[in-house]
């Protein structure tokens, strides 16, 4: 365990991002699952083309905060546009 302060305010601090970054990386895997199934379920394009939106922010904010990598954020954001186009 730590003995000095600032190793334990670092603990915590550590904690709640951890928290934090769980989440938004949980919310980003949501999104995208959901716009894989419209599109494998056949949904009208209309409601894909507003989950692939969603799933397009929710990406780019995983981005922002540092979770996801601009490449992953690009290949996944083009694999999603690819096959939502193919329907």
């Amino acid at each position: 365990m730590a003995d000095h302060k600032s190793a334990k305010k670092r603990i915590i601090r550590n904690e709640k991002k951890r928290v934090s970054n769980k989440s938004r990386m949980t919310k980003i895997r949501t999104f995208v699952k959901k716009v894989s199934e419209m599109i494998i379920g056949k949904k009208d394009s209309a409601e894909i083309k507003t989950g692939l939106a969603k799933a397009n922010s929710q990406l780019a904010k995983g981005v922002k905060h540092g979770l996801v990598s601009k490449k992953k954020m690009a290949r996944t954001m083009s694999k999603l546009a690819k096959r939502a186009s193919a329907k």
